[in-house]
């Protein structure tokens, strides 16, 4: 996905009822603690340059079957909308026009034009998928269908899948890069499968325990993979598709988004309801944001001066300064927000 994507993602429910991918996960994974409700810590006005001008949030609401949409600039809700069954992940088109959301429960994805905000495809697809995710020229979009193992290709032009093909097991989250390549994370086999534009393995590359979360920088060099078991991120080098650096990411990282430049990596880290700021070229931390319990995804404004980040077991979604890192405002979402996707515009 283009750098500061979302990532579809699963966690504890508010009264611990466990959802989405941790529903499947193998034992061992890390339970999340529920926090308070989250604070405005660093409120300020609204309208900054970078907020997103022209951008809208969207937040996948796996509970109550909704897309919340958001004003980026001016950081309120502009209203909801009614799509799959359990959507999980979903993510922006490159001209902005359309997201596209995995229906977990429904088996299908959605695509959703982003002025109407109403769903004007619904394509079938492989079983329980986590995420969907276009191709950087916008003419594929990629699924990552948890329940069956499975990507489907699906054809945006026509809205049909033209191929089905095996990758790893219980496929989490997608990246993809210039070259066309996907990146897959597999959550139940410790491994990123990279599938490139001829829909073909091309790479089988382990990583940490349980990954989940992923993300590319804009130029596709390097991609960030969140090790929900193993408490780390692993940094992979896609001209060798080998792990070139580990990041320590507290204790259960999920969703992350890098920034355009690629020097900063946001991380949820859904155990302590944190968001980290990680420096990509030192690995090290630099900053812990306190946000709402069960935090999910990440997602960048186009400028990267403002992370969004989803908290599923608060039903809220936090915005943060990243040159603060402070928190500028919690807003309510659906029931367990888990992706987020910000339109390019």
């Amino acid at each position: 996905m283009p750098a500061g994507g979302s990532a579809a993602l699963g966690g504890r429910g508010r009264h611990g009822r466990v959802t989405s991918a941790v529903r499947d996960a193998p034992e061992g994974w890390p339970a999340p603690a529920l926090a308070p409700a989250p604070t405005r810590l660093g409120a300020g006005a609204v309208g900054f340059t970078d907020g997103g001008c022209g951008a809208t949030v969207f937040v996948a609401n796996s509970g109550s079957g909704t897309l919340s949409a958001y004003d980026a600039q001016l950081e309120r809700l502009l209203g909801d909308s009614t799509v799959g069954s359990g959507p999980t992940g979903l993510s922006s088109a490159p001209d902005g026009n359309t997201v596209f959301t995995a229906n977990s429960r429904s088996n299908t994805v959605s695509f959703v034009d982003t002025t109407t905000r109403q769903v004007t495809a619904t394509v079938p697809v492989g079983v329980r998928p986590f995420a969907a995710v276009p191709s950087r020229d916008g003419t594929r979009v990629l699924t990552a269908d948890y329940g069956s193992d499975t990507a489907a290709i699906i054809d945006v032009a026509s809205s049909r899948v033209t191929a089905t093909v095996s990758v790893g097991a219980l496929p989490h989250t997608i990246a993809t890069i210039p070259n066309g390549t996907a990146y897959f994370t597999n959550h139940g086999a410790g491994t990123v499968t990279a599938l490139g534009p001829d829909n073909r393995v091309s790479a089988t590359i382990p990583v940490g325990t349980f990954p989940t979360g992923i993300s590319a920088t804009a130029r596709g060099d390097s991609l960030y993979v969140s090790n929900t078991g193993s408490g780390n991120v692993s940094v992979i080098d896609t001209a060798t598709n080998k792990v070139s650096a580990v990041i320590p990411a507290g204790t259960a990282p999920l969703g992350n988004a890098v920034s355009s430049e690629g020097k900063h990596l946001y991380i949820a880290d859904s155990a302590a309801n944190t968001l980290l700021i990680a420096n990509t070229q030192t690995g090290t931390t630099t900053a812990r944001i306190p946000v709402g319990a069960g935090p999910q995804g990440v997602a960048l404004s186009p400028g990267g001066q403002r992370a969004w980040v989803t908290n599923e077991a608060s039903d809220t979604v936090s915005v943060i300064d990243t040159t603060t890192a402070l928190v500028r405002t919690t807003l309510p979402t659906g029931d367990q927000p888990e992706g987020i996707t910000i339109t390019p515009r």
